[in-house]
C-alpha cells in the first residue's frame, strides 16, 4: 500500500516510516524540519530511511494548503498516518499561533486531502494530555476530556472533534491515538528522559517537578509503533446501533473510533530517574521544585479497547527501555 506519514523527521513519524518500508510499503514522508528542537537530530532520523526505494521525503508545511492539495492530488494515498504536529505543553503557552498553524489548519488541510482523494484510512495523534483535569485514573476514552490544561491538549481535542464531523458529513474512516509519554531511541530533546539522560552525564542539575510526586504512563517506542501500524488495519466502519446516549464518546454512528496508546502500567517519576542512574552509574543533582504550568499529576493508560481491536500490548520494561534509550544517546552523540 501507499502510505503518507505525516512527521517523517519526527521521533515516532520516522520510526513508524521504518517499520512500514520493512513491511514492503511504499512511504511518502512529509516534514517542514522546524528548529522546535534540533534540526540535525531530525535529519539525522530521515536519513535512516533516505536510501530505500520505496521511500520519498518531501520537506512540506502542513499548513500550506496549496502544497498539500497538490500533494494529496499527485499520490493518492491509500491510507495516511498523520503524527505532524507542533508538540510540546509548556511551548504553546508561550508560542501559541505556531499550535494554531500545525494542529488546527494542518489538520484541516489533511481532513480535506482525504476527502477529496478518498482515502481509506485516516490514523492520526491526538494526546493523554487531553485528559485534562481529569483525576479518575486509568484514564479512559469513554471518559469526558472536556477540561483540557494547555493549549496544546485543546487542539488535540480539537482534532479528534474535526476528525468526527468528517468522519460523519464524508464517510472518512478515521483512528485517533492519544499517545502516553513515549520515549526510546532518537527520542524527543524536550522531553524528560532525554532532558534527565543528557543533564546527568553532563553533570548538570536536573529540575524535579512536584518535588517527583507525578506519575508517568511511559510507553517504549517500539511498543507505540507496532500499536499504531496494527490499528491501521482496523478500519472503522459506520454503526446505525450507535447513539450518543448510550454509546461512547471514543465510537460513533460514523466510521470513527478512538484509542489509548500507552503501557498501561504507570511509572514514578522517581522510579524512572532512579532507572536512568543505575544505568549511567551516576548519581542526579536534583532540584526539587512545584508543579509547573500545563502539567498533570499522573497519567496512566486503560488500553483494554485497543488489545481488543489488535490483540497487542506492550512488551518492554522501563528497565530494558531506559538501558536502549541511554545506549543510542551515547553512541549517537559520541559520549
Amino acid at each position: 500500500m501507499k502510505y503518507l506519514v505525516t512527521g517523517a523527521a519526527g521521533f515516532i513519524g520516522s520510526e513508524v516510516s521504518t517499520v512500514l518500508l520493512g513491511k514492503g510499503h511504499e512511504v511518502i514522508g512529509i516534514d517542514n524540519v522546524n528548529d522546535y528542537y534540533d534540526v540535525k537530530l531530525k535529519f539525522a532520523r530521515l536519513d535512516r530511511n533516505k536510501n530505500h526505494d520505496q521511500f520519498t521525503f518531501i520537506k512540506l508545511d502542513l499548513a500550506d494548503r496549496p502544497a498539500m492539495a497538490q500533494l494529496f492530488s499527485e499520490h493518492k494515498f491509500d491510507q495516511v498516518i498523520h503524527l505532524g504536529a507542533q508538540a510540546g505543553v509548556r511551548y504553546s503557552i508561550d508560542n501559541p499561533m505556531a499550535y494554531a498553524d500545525s494542529n488546527l489548519i494542518g489538520h484541516l488541510n489533511i481532513l480535506e486531502g482525504c476527502r477529496n482523494t478518498k482515502v481509506k484510512h485516516l490514523v492520526y495523534a491526538s494526546s493523554s494530555s487531553v485528559y485534562g483535569l481529569n483525576n479518575k485514573v486509568p484514564f479512559s476514552t469513554s471518559d469526558s476530556v472536556d477540561h483540557p490544561i494547555s493549549l496544546y491538549a485543546a487542539t488535540k481535542k480539537s482534532n479528534e472533534l474535526m476528525a468526527h464531523s468528517y468522519s460523519h458529513l464524508y464517510d472518512i474512516p478515521t483512528t485517533g491515538l492519544r499517545f502516553f509519554t513515549v520515549y526510546g531511541p532518537w527520542g524527543r530533546p524536550d522531553m524528560a528522559p532525554f532532558i534527565f539522560t543528557k543533564k546527568i552525564l553532563a553533570g548538570e542539575t536536573i529540575d524535579i517537578n512536584n518535588n517527583g510526586d507525578m506519575w508517568r504512563d511511559f510507553t517504549y517506542i517500539n511498543d507505540i509503533v507496532e500499536g499504531v501500524i496494527r490499528i491501521a488495519d482496523v478500519i472503522p466502519r459506520r454503526d446505525e446501533q450507535w447513539t450518543v446516549e448510550a454509546g461512547t464518546p471514543a465510537s460513533s454512528s460514523a466510521p470513527y473510533s478512538v484509542y489509548n496508546i500507552g503501557h498501561g502500567s504507570p511509572i514514578n517519576l522517581m522510579d524512572f530517574i532512579k532507572a536512568i542512574e543505575n544505568e549511567l552509574g551516576i548519581e542526579a543533582k536534583k532540584n526539587f521544585r512545584g508543579m509547573q504550568a500545563g502539567d498533570v499529576y499522573q497519567t496512566y493508560a486503560d488500553t483494554q479497547d485497543l488489545f481488543e481491536a489488535t490483540g497487542y500490548k506492550p512488551k518492554i520494561g522501563v528497565a530494558e527501555g531506559v538501558a536502549n534509550l541511554i545506549r543510542w544517546y551515547k553512541e549517537f552523540y559520541n559520549k
